[in-house]
């Protein structure tokens, strides 16, 4: 993770969720800049992890993700000490493949990449299942 004892940003945590919305709506590190003021090539350092936004620029995209900026503040499933115990924290207008994700990072008994793993996985059921009509038990039986 980016992050370091001064910083209290969890730049892999923005990271994920621009580049989730980006692709998921179809747009170019460019459209975002557009929408957002914030230049692509920063957009592109945050998204691979190795960029440190400003405030302005945490302010930018967290309205633009219509997320808290205490989720991208708050360490992702850890508090700042790094303690794996600390509770997760969600906020009502998130979508819940993104309330899944965060409690599957922060499950201690399962590695990183099980927990994206898992997350992948939800987010393609859920998608799936998630929308009217969609699951087998709402469809008319011939």
């Amino acid at each position: 993770m980016v992050r370091d004892a001064k910083s209290f940003v969890n730049t892999n945590e923005l990271g994920r969720a621009i580049r989730r919305k980006r692709e998921g709506t179809g747009l170019s590190l460019r459209d975002v800049a557009d929408e957002t003021g914030v230049s692509a090539s920063t957009l592109s350092r945050i998204e691979n992890g190795t960029g440190k936004p400003d405030a302005d620029n945490i302010a930018r995209l967290t309205g633009w993700l219509n997320v808290p900026m205490e989720r991208i503040m708050g360490g992702g499933g850890r508090n700042a000490e790094g303690d794996e115990n600390a509770p997760v924290v969600y906020f009502p207008q998130e979508a819940m493949p993104d309330i899944v994700e965060a409690h599957l990072r922060a499950d201690r008994n399962l590695t990183a990449d099980t927990a994206k793993a898992l997350s992948e996985l939800f987010r393609v059921a859920y998608a799936q299942f998630s929308h009217p009509g969609s699951d087998a038990r709402n469809r008319k039986r011939r």
